[in-house]
């Protein structure tokens, strides 16, 4: 793993809502509204951004925690920014202060967990899983 990034340094993600990423189930449409799920994807992509960047090549990420507190409603169309801000490290595990606005408005706060893994230990955990 690369040590390249310190507490305090930010990625930018920036999207734009579309309808197929409304507050929608196989029951159909809650709301015409930016749904949180599709933050949360959003979300990890950004803290995503550093990930990339610090893996050497037999290395990879993994999610180990997501924390979402939807403050304010994002319409279609309008475009999202995602903040990612390094909170912390420990030892392997990166996590990420994440801030959602559309302007100046807030629409969502969290944060995010990723552990960097060597690649060949990843696919002995997800082997031992077995079916």
């Amino acid at each position: 793993m690369k040590k390249v990034f310190n507490p305090g340094d930010v990625k930018v993600h920036k999207c734009t809502v579309e309808q197929t990423h409304t507050a929608t189930f196989d029951a159909g449409m809650v709301h015409p509204v930016c749904s949180t799920f599709f933050l949360a994807k959003e979300m990890e992509w950004a803290s995503r951004l550093f990930v990339l960047e610090m893996t050497e090549a037999d290395e990879e990420g993994i999610g180990t925690m997501l924390q979402i507190e939807h403050r304010s409603p994002a319409l279609v169309g309008d475009q999202l920014e995602i903040s990612a801000t390094v909170n912390s490290f420990d030892r392997n595990e990166l996590i990420c202060d994440i801030l959602v606005k559309v302007g100046d408005r807030i629409i969502a706060e969290g944060k995010t967990g990723q552990k960097i893994l060597k690649k060949e230990k990843l696919n002995r955990i997800f082997s031992s899983l077995g079916r």
